[in-house]
């Protein structure tokens, strides 16, 4: 039992790895595989160390972000120029402006989502596939419409388009829509290049995931959840987080190679075939 529960969460972290930083919803991917293979079924304490479990290996995806960007990130690094000091810095407001949005609209409807999630499961994986769908034809569309882009650096984002970025980034919390679809269908409406819009979509997750992970971590200490979880808790957890953080630096590495030579056009196909296993599905999961 114990090597299966530690693969199931292996499994887990990879699939975490994989959709947090693609276009296609981790919420989405995650759910499903969930449903397939819960983590700890027979357990009382089974849906809190789920709930927890999430929040772990979103973390390891994050930490992924810092690792790899951690040089461009970093506004006090001995080997940049005071002037790319000062546009690190500004980066960073950017950054926390672009997150202002979402990070409001999270605090007034986090606890209706969870509660969604499981007092009404079938219109919870219900909304994801239409999430799911809507969203693979938009990205559909906005490759079709032929464009040059207005933003093709970092430097050149202005903050009022971050913050425009910033509001598109709260539909990502409609289950199934996707943080970084949100974000980058976001950016590139707004004229950024697809590699501008990839990276500032990461740069917008760690602030945005760090505090929604940190506020759950918080009310579970609180609320006692984590002093009932024992040794094979603990070691899925590990598992978990460090297998999405191994799977996020290579996916991450791969996708910013992919977009300068494709576009966004296949990850819409996939969202819509995706979406429609997902409606096939529910009747049979549930």
């Amino acid at each position: 039992m114990e090597f299966w529960e530690l693969l199931k969460s292996a499994l887990m972290g990879v699939v975490q790895g994989i959709t947090e930083w693609l276009p296609i919803s981790s919420t989405a991917h995650l759910k499903l595989a969930q449903q397939l293979l819960p983590l700890f079924p027979h357990d009382a304490i089974g849906p809190a160390f789920s709930s927890m479990y999430d929040v772990v290996i979103q973390l390891g995806s994050i930490l992924a972000v810092v690792v790899l960007y951690f040089h461009k990130l970093n506004p006090l690094s001995p080997k940049k120029t005071s002037e790319q000091k000062k546009e690190t810095f500004w980066l960073w407001g950017k950054v926390l402006i672009a997150s202002i949005p979402a990070a409001i609209a999270g605090l007034l409807i986090d606890d209706w989502l969870d509660s969604m999630e499981t007092e009404h499961t079938a219109v919870f994986l219900y909304i994801i596939a239409a999430a799911l769908i809507v969203y693979g034809i938009l990205f559909i569309v906005m490759e079709s419409v032929v464009r040059k882009p207005k933003v093709n650096d970092l430097t050149e984002l202005s903050p009022k388009r971050a913050l425009g970025i910033g509001a598109f980034q709260m539909l990502a919390l409609i289950p199934g829509t996707s943080r970084s679809g949100s974000t980058i269908l976001g950016a590139t409406a707004l004229g950024a290049a697809r590699s501008v819009a990839a990276e500032f979509s990461f740069f917008m997750a760690i602030p945005v995931m760090f505090g929604a992970s940190g506020i759950k971590l918080l009310k579970a200490a609180l609320e006692g959840t984590l002093a009932q979880f024992e040794w094979l808790h603990w070691a899925s957890l590990i598992v978990g987080f460090v297998v999405s953080f191994i799977v996020s630096v290579v996916v991450i590495r791969v996708f910013m190679n992919y977009i300068k030579k494709h576009d966004f056009k296949g990850f819409g196909v996939y969202r819509i075939l995706i979406g429609i296993v997902v409606l096939i599905a529910v009747p049979v999961l549930l």
